[in-house]
């Protein structure tokens, strides 16, 4: 039986963002085009498509003794799958001075995070201004999810060689529940992406993007608000998300609060930072 959160206490929202955000990389980690990893102390998702955040330690809890051993352990497991770059998500309950000794001792860099939100589903702003011209579609078989695959390399900045393993990673996985796909379409040409996955009784959101040509003309909160009204007719009554610093204002304006953080350690390999260096 399904159960549906209503609880809007901060404890309830806090812990079911962290783990609808755990059972999202869960789920791509069923693709036999990843590779998942369950262990006492972490949990990790390789998807060796180049983006950090499809390659991510997303559960931690160290041991008291031999956490640089795991660590170091982690770290060439990563290099022998040929892992150019991966991000190392940590509870902000985690206290900084310990986690953060480990990691940055490593080469992993501190970043500023995701914004954790969430919003009731019962009071969304229904009458948001769109474009003419912009249509939202379920992404219900192969021709439209490569479509969604293309804006949404485009729209995180993947790589091109990239898009064909996001295609064979989300084609195993995006037709049926858990998860739902959409795909804004402004004159005929699609320009932006989002995506459902439910779990721990929320609507989890994800994978917002938008082509640059067609930023700042409402997209973005236009294909959230599909998500997040089909949502609704579920049953769903929360919808949770991680925000980048740029989405921010636009989720706020859907109706989402913030819930506290998620501290992000960022690792890329030597080579490409040197391939960067170069090409500045």
């Amino acid at each position: 039986m399904r159960t549906v959160v209503s609880n809007f206490s901060a404890l309830t929202l806090a812990r079911a963002i962290k783990a609808n955000w755990a059972d999202y990389y869960s789920y791509l980690g069923r693709s036999p085009n990843a590779e998942l990893s369950v262990g006492p102390y972490l949990t990790w998702l390789l998807t060796g498509i180049p983006d950090s955040f499809l390659n991510v330690v997303f559960r931690t809890q160290l041991p008291a003794d031999g956490a640089g051993e795991l660590i170091d352990e982690t770290l060439a497991h990563f290099r022998s799958r040929n892992v150019k770059r991966f991000s190392w998500w940590a509870d902000t309950a985690t206290p900084r001075t310990d986690l953060d000794k480990h990691l940055v001792t490593h080469g992993l860099t501190f970043d500023e995070g995701r914004t954790g939100m969430a919003a009731d589903l019962m009071t969304l702003p229904e009458d948001l201004p769109r474009s003419a011209g912009l249509t939202i579609i379920r992404v219900e078989d192969k021709a439209t999810l490569q479509q969604w695959i293309h804006v949404t390399r485009i729209g995180f900045g993947i790589p091109e060689h990239g898009e064909t393993r996001l295609c064979d990673l989300f084609a195993d996985l995006t037709f049926e529940m858990p998860m739902r796909s959409y795909l804004a379409v402004l004159n005929g040409q699609p320009v932006g992406t989002s995506q459902l996955f439910f779990s721990a009784g929320v609507a989890g959101i994800y994978n917002v993007a938008c082509l640059p040509e067609a930023r700042r003309q409402g997209v973005g909160a236009a294909i959230t608000l599909a998500a997040l009204l089909e949502a609704r007719t579920m049953g769903y009554r929360i919808s949770i998300l991680q925000a980048s610093d740029h989405g921010y204002s636009v989720y706020r304006r859907l109706g989402f609060q913030a819930c506290g953080k998620l501290n992000i350690y960022l690792w890329e390999s030597e080579t490409n930072l040197s391939d960067a260096e170069g090409n500045a």
